[in-house]
């Protein structure tokens, strides 16, 4: 699949991969402060943001539409960040081709099943989040409010609301509001998603110092426990796992500057 993308920067290639319901337009800032030292290659995944749309929404797909991006670029290796599901992915496409990994940096993510382990919240969340995505009928919607309160009803979080109205667009030939992104497939993949990475799998996959690794956890978040650092040593014995204070889940939005300085801090 052809992904769409925005590149700024000079220097060697960083590719940032955003998470479940993001896109490249919410990565711009920090694209910019990092294209000092990167030349910065910021995509949007398939059915997210102006990539196109697909049936398939699996992690061998997400890896497989990275290859393709690399390929098609001339990227032999690269840094790659991947921030929530994007770290997923960075993950996933790193145990299988390290050779191709300059490094790896994961945001607020750990590398373990979380249905497996019991996160059944998350799951429950991002279905009720997809459900009410689903249930908008456009065609008798005349505005961006009417979308607003709507979701309202449905989903209690305001910061979650917003980040989700961020993905409505209007169609340029009705001229009739629709989702940006696509619920319907992300629904059907949402185990999956939300699942993530097992353990087993991916710790007989990782050469030993094949890439420096760094993880980056927003301090207020609940996505990386304590339990989860010992994890990710036992998986990446050699990784740094930088702590970002008042921050949650949104910490390269919450706390870009801190952000920022704990990606280039093993520049």
């Amino acid at each position: 699949m052809k992904l769409f993308y925005r590149k700024t920067g000079n220097g060697k290639p960083l590719i940032i991969i955003h998470g479940l319901y993001g896109s490249s337009d919410n990565w711009l800032s920090i694209g910019k402060k990092l294209s000092g030292h990167y030349t910065v290659y910021m995509i949007d995944q398939r059915n997210h943001g102006h990539s196109p749309h697909a049936g398939e929404n699996s992690y061998e797909d997400m890896r497989n539409d990275l290859v393709e991006f690399m390929d098609s670029h001339k990227i032999g290796k690269a840094t790659i960040l991947g921030h929530s599901m994007g770290g997923k992915v960075a993950m996933f496409y790193a145990a299988d081709y390290p050779g191709r990994i300059e490094k790896l940096i994961v945001a607020d993510i750990a590398p373990k099943d979380y249905l497996l382990m019991n996160e059944t919240s998350q799951f429950q969340l991002h279905r009720n989040i997809l459900m009410a995505m689903q249930d908008i009928d456009f065609a008798q919607i005349n505005s961006r409010n009417e979308v607003a309160g709507i979701m309202a009803e449905k989903i209690d979080n305001l910061r979650i609301r917003q980040f989700l109205l961020k993905n409505i667009t209007k169609n340029e030939h009705s001229g009739k509001f629709q989702w940006r992104l696509n619920p319907g497939a992300l629904y059907t993949y949402l185990d999956e998603i939300v699942s993530g990475v097992n353990k087993q799998w991916l710790a007989s996959r990782i050469p030993i110092f094949a890439y420096p690794v760094t993880f980056i956890r927003g301090e207020k978040s609940n996505y990386i426990s304590s339990e989860d650092k010992i994890l990710i040593k036992e998986i990446y014995p050699e990784a740094r796992i930088i702590d970002i204070p008042d921050a949650g889940h949104w910490l390269h939005a919450e706390q870009p500057e801190l952000f920022i300085k704990a990606v280039l801090q093993f520049n």
